[in-house]
């Protein structure tokens, strides 16, 4: 059996991992991250619209996140997409805790032990139907919605709202959503 490609994968996610542990667990300076915020209605299925580029996603699609609350107060994660190479679907498993008050939609989130990233919703649909997420600093930004595809409309103000906090849209990566995740 080659390991070769899921040692690779490992490794990517141990980087992210350790990048976090020294990322804050803050919003960027001058982002705020939305209140009320109701994690009942933001768990379940998100599929990413968009992302700036970082490598442990870097050639990946039809990615979705799923945020399920847990009794202990945390949130499981689950984050999935397909990867071109080497052709299969990949999965990461995580926790999120609230970083203050829980009607505050700022959380951190480890995908590897006591390793730590800021995941703050900065924009929120008061429908629950899309989100704008920024990290640690304004070099992490992800655009998701609970369907695939977002109107282009939506999609134009959303992006707008992104550049006014300092995000550089022009950066965003659209992530294709053509595939069925067998998991589903």
């Amino acid at each position: 059996m080659n390991f070769k490609p899921l040692a690779r994968y490992t490794c990517a996610w141990l980087a992210v991992a350790a990048l976090s542990g020294c990322a804050s667990t803050q919003p960027p300076a001058g982002i705020s991250a939305v209140t009320p915020f109701e994690l009942a209605r933001y768990q379940g299925r998100w599929y990413e619209i968009a992302r700036l580029d970082h490598s442990f996603e870097r050639g990946m699609s039809d990615v979705s996140a799923t945020y399920t609350a847990q009794a202990d107060g945390s949130v499981k994660v689950v984050n999935r997409g397909y990867s071109a190479d080497p052709g299969r679907w990949r999965e990461a498993l995580g926790r999120a805790v609230f970083t203050g008050p829980t009607d505050t939609g700022s959380l951190k989130v480890s995908f590897f032990g006591p390793f730590y990233g800021g995941y703050h919703v900065a924009a929120l649909d008061p429908d629950y139907r899309w989100s704008l997420v920024v990290g640690p600093d304004r070099s992490y930004c992800w655009i998701l919605a609970r369907d695939k595809q977002l109107e282009p409309a939506q999609r134009a103000a959303i992006t707008a709202k992104a550049a006014e906090l300092g995000i550089a849209t022009d950066a965003l990566i659209w992530v294709s959503q053509q595939r069925q995740d067998p998991a589903q």
